[in-house]
């Protein structure tokens, strides 16, 4: 894989990016080095990852994904230096009460410094605020109330903070998650008017059963040069075929382990209605749903780099051999048809 520019920072990532959410919760210590290990070997040079993490989120395991990928790099000392590391300032808490309340300008540099502790590093590549401080339609939630505003910290706030960290040399890029074309424009309209860092990335959702991104945000992150980092283009594994039988019980993925999971936009009926679609297509065509849903992603012009979770160094292998699959016109056609019809039902 040839490696891509991240905006208009210096950052060279490989197409393909590592999401280490489930480390810590569905995957032990143990088996998550070997996750890195086998990722790295293979040629994978970018790793995301949130001082939130692991999900689904809880008090005892918030930071320890950070934690575990700082062990293995006291492990192995020279791959720091292979790797673009990404990692997340959460935004406010959303039901997490044993996060901050709100993104400062000392909030965001606390939250970098603590990073930094747990990953052993001593600055990370690119840093993301993972979702907005002000009030906005996210995560499920269609529509915009403005009933819900409340005072939060100014887009200018974060970007003074981000600049700090670049400043002291902690921090090399920054970057948006979760955000709206409204927001992406504002980081980039107020970082050229007052000379702070540039937004090279945005990381959102972006599958075949959630293409929200093509709603106006892919122009604006195009003409302002910002880089899509697509997360959950497996769409929580309902991507995968695993639920096709099933359905979303038993003890295989975390759409069946986790209740909390079910409840969010990827376990609606009609999300796994539409996924049960797109992957008997995928067979119609001789792909695996795997190979569909991630060629999607890997060839899409939208996209820089697609962010995978596993949870076994077998899944992992399975998404990296998935790189080179094509899709005919003829399928891609099929493709939109399906989601003429459906649209996003994981938005």
């Amino acid at each position: 894989m040839k490696t891509v520019s991240l905006g208009s920072s210096a950052l060279q990532v490989t197409p393909i990016c590592l999401g280490t959410m489930t480390f810590g919760e569905q995957v032990d210590e143990a088996t998550a080095h070997d996750i890195l290990d086998r990722s790295l070997e293979r040629g994978v040079n970018f790793l995301d990852a949130a001082e939130m993490y692991s999900v689904p989120a809880r008090a005892e395991t918030c930071g320890s994904t950070e934690t575990i990928i700082g062990n293995w790099f006291a492990k192995h000392p020279g791959a720091r230096d292979r790797l673009v590391v990404a990692t997340k300032v959460a935004g406010p808490a959303r039901g997490m009460p044993w996060l901050r309340p709100e993104v400062s300008k000392v909030g965001i540099i606390e939250a970098c410094e603590a990073s930094l502790r747990r990953l052993k590093t001593d600055a990370i590549d690119l840093y993301q605020i993972h979702w907005p401080a002000r009030n906005v339609p996210a995560f499920g939630v269609l529509y915009f109330d403005p009933a819900k505003d409340k005072p939060a910290p100014s887009v200018l706030e974060q970007l003074e903070a981000m600049a700090s960290l670049v400043q002291a040399g902690k921090v090399k890029a920054v970057g948006l998650s979760n955000e709206t074309p409204y927001g992406v424009h504002e980081f980039v309209r107020l970082a050229e008017q007052h000379g702070l860092p540039r937004v090279s990335t945005v990381q959102n959702p972006y599958c075949l059963i959630n293409r929200s991104y093509e709603n106006g945000l892919d122009e604006t992150c195009h003409r302002l040069g910002v880089s899509l980092l697509a997360y959950s283009p497996l769409g929580f594994g309902l991507l995968s075929g695993k639920y096709d039988e099933s359905g979303l019980v038993g003890d295989a993925g975390r759409m069946a382990l986790y209740e909390s999971m079910r409840k969010q936009r990827w376990g609606r009926p009609e999300a796994l209605d539409t996924a049960r679609r797109y992957n008997a297509l995928a067979r119609e065509h001789g792909l695996t749903p795997t190979q569909l849903a991630l060629a999607f992603c890997y060839t899409n012009w939208r996209v820089a780099s697609t962010i995978i979770g596993v949870t076994t160094v077998a899944q992992l292998d399975e998404c990296l051999d998935a790189w080179g699959t094509t899709l005919s016109p003829e399928l891609l056609t099929a493709v939109d048809k399906i989601r003429w019809e459906s649209r996003d039902p994981a938005q």
